[in-house]
């Protein structure tokens, strides 16, 4: 169970120090070797993509929260059908969303939130403000996260630690698609304007 905490770890320290390196930020000063508690790790990680997403989602204006691709943006030849893609407003509520399900299972506090209802938010401000209430639940309940019960089952093989670090992998791939379609509305990310 140790070795196995070693390596999540030393995975969410790599991650952590390769964001670090893109934004330009400097890294701690903590000796190699040292243990550190997987809520400290973790939840250091989960700010930097909190960062990235609420200024990436802040910079989309409130008129363009309804866009999602469509065939009109591609070249004739590539068709797809889009009739299924999220708009930019809907992967904001969906990130929200998720983030009281993954982060939800550490244990602790349940949402006191209407998941579904995130998920028919249609105005920027109440999309935002429900996108950071999501993410301070994600702090609190990171918190409880320790070496004694990282690795405690919370369905099959799953544990508190790989529902966090799935909860944080989820965040990054949706953040992607916020990037595009941010740059689909000639909007530079806020992240890529260093």
């Amino acid at each position: 169970m140790m070795k196995r905490m070693v390596v999540v770890l030393a995975l969410a320290g790599c991650c952590i120090t390769g964001a670090r390196a893109q934004m330009g930020a400097t890294a701690p000063k903590i000796p190699a070797g040292t243990l550190v508690e997987p809520s400290k790790s973790l939840d250091g990680l989960l700010k930097i993509y909190e960062g990235q997403i609420m200024s990436a989602v802040n910079a989309m204006p409130a008129d363009k929260f309804d866009f999602a691709p469509s065939q009109t943006i591609f070249k004739a030849e590539q068709t797809t059908s889009y009739d299924k893609v999220r708009t930019f407003g809907q992967m904001v509520a969906h990130v929200a969303q998720a983030n009281y399900y993954f982060f939800g299972t550490l244990g602790g506090v349940k949402p006191d939130v209407d998941m579904k209802a995130i998920g028919n938010l249609t105005s920027k401000d109440d999309t935002v403000k429900a996108l950071a209430a999501s993410f301070a639940y994600a702090h609190k309940q990171l918190a409880t996260l320790t070496a004694a019960n990282a690795f405690a089952s919370v369905k099959d093989d799953q544990t508190k630690a790989s529902m966090a670090a799935f909860g944080i992998a989820h965040m990054c791939d949706h953040y992607g698609q916020l990037v595009e379609y941010l740059r689909m509305n000639g909007i530079v990310p806020p992240a890529s304007q260093k």
